[in-house]
């Protein structure tokens, strides 16, 4: 009898020992509220005003629900998975494409002293490293960084080899390939002007390949990073399309002073543009200004493509400030600029102008999990067009489990 509540308790100490050794997590985020946008372009023909209020989703961080395992496989080294889903919280709809696991979908392998290898869909390095600088930690619509440094605009590659040291000293470094980004592309066949009903055309791209390579440090209060990206286009582009590989390199950092947090960032961006966002954020259309037909539906028509154009390139630069009030509350705001380079202005006809955005926002954590938020931020000259302002005013619920 002895023998076998001995055994039974051996056995049940291995079954325990096993199940520690491999964890699953189900995480998310729940995110909603309203928002209130209006637009207008003076310049426009015939002049554009328009303005829209209701309920939005996503704002402070996108909603999502997802699986993050791990298992020990001995001598240091774990099998590592996440699997993450992105959804509408004000109508319960699939984003990313309706793809299931848009958000991430990877497996790897990692370690605490030669790092982690993953292979699957995940965002690019600058959208890791970049959300730190940005006071809106990549948020809060066209408040967030991303819409002027749009190589951190959470931009995903799919069929993705990404490696990512440990940290070393407070370095850490990543660098990725992907063999098929499965991101929209667009092209200009004619460099010279953005006319709609001549020049611009929208192929599909398949097999667009990319790099993407990161470096940051930390150490006490202060953070910096560098990020840099390239897409490359198929080899059977129609004929008359540029040979351009779109490319941008940003860097940045803050330092917190305990009672202010200050960011500094510039970048550039050289043979197209990243993920370029719609003055909606999902609108599709054209802003006559000038006799130019001005696209500002975003690449291919989707909120995570490329533009193919050797003309089309800006500098970007970024100042902002965080702030704690108390324990609970925080604010921040920032200024952006994206400033066209010289064959861009050729593209506007000699119009394009600086785009800048000044933005605020407030949160207020109810607890660790869940807080509220309000925010408001302003954009003239949106997409380089003169005279095209956007302004956006929000509040929202957010809850994280």
């Amino acid at each position: 009898m002895k023998k076998t509540l001995l055994a039974a308790a051996l056995l049940a100490g291995f079954a325990g020992a096993a199940s520690a050794q491999s964890s699953v997590t189900l995480y998310g985020i729940v995110d909603i509220g309203l928002q209130y946008q209006s637009i207008s372009v003076e310049n426009a023909s015939p002049e554009i005003k328009s303005s829209r209020f209701g309920m939005t989703n996503g704002t402070q961080s996108g909603s999502r629900w997802g699986l993050r395992g791990t298992e020990d496989l001995g001598n240091g080294l774990r099998a590592v998975f996440v699997l993450e889903s992105g959804f509408d919280s004000a109508n319960g709809n699939s984003a990313q494409g309706s793809r299931l696991f848009g958000r991430q979908s990877t497996l790897g392998l990692a370690s605490n002293k030669w790092g982690q290898v993953d292979f699957g869909r995940q965002t690019n390095m600058a959208s890791k490293y970049f959300a730190a600088v940005d006071p809106f930690g990549a948020g809060f619509a066209q408040a967030n960084a991303g819409s002027t440094f749009t190589s951190a605009n959470t931009v995903r590659y799919s069929n993705m080899v990404l490696y990512q040291t440990p940290s070393i000293s407070g370095f850490n470094a990543g660098v990725g390939y992907s063999f098929d980004t499965a991101m929209t592309g667009a092209y200009l066949q004619n460099t010279g002007t953005i006319n709609k009903a001549e020049n611009t055309d929208y192929p599909s791209m398949n097999n667009m390949r990319a790099i993407t390579l990161g470096l940051n440090y930390s150490n006490g209060p202060l953070y910096l990073m560098a990020s840099y990206d390239q897409a490359f286009g198929p080899n059977n582009l129609p004929q008359g399309a540029p040979a351009s590989k779109p490319k941008a390199w940003l860097a940045g950092g803050t330092y917190d002073f305990k009672v202010v947090k200050l960011a500094l960032a510039y970048g550039q961006q050289r043979g197209g543009t990243y993920a370029p966002q719609s003055i909606f954020g999902y609108n599709q259309g054209y802003i006559d200004v000038n006799g130019v037909a001005v696209d500002y539906s975003g690449a291919g028509n989707s909120s995570s493509g490329i533009i193919f154009d050797s003309n089309i390139g800006n500098n970007n630069y970024l100042v902002g400030l965080t702030a704690p009030i108390g324990g609970a509350q925080k604010v921040f705001a920032s200024w952006q600029m994206a400033q066209p380079n010289g064959s861009l202005r050729d593209l506007y006809n000699g119009n394009a102008n600086n785009m800048n955005t000044y933005s605020l926002g407030y949160t207020y954590d109810f607890s660790k999990r869940t807080n509220m938020y309000a925010y408001v931020s302003y954009v003239s000259n949106w997409a380089f067009v003169d005279s095209a302002k956007s302004t956006i005013v929000g509040t929202g619920l957010r809850h994280r489990f």
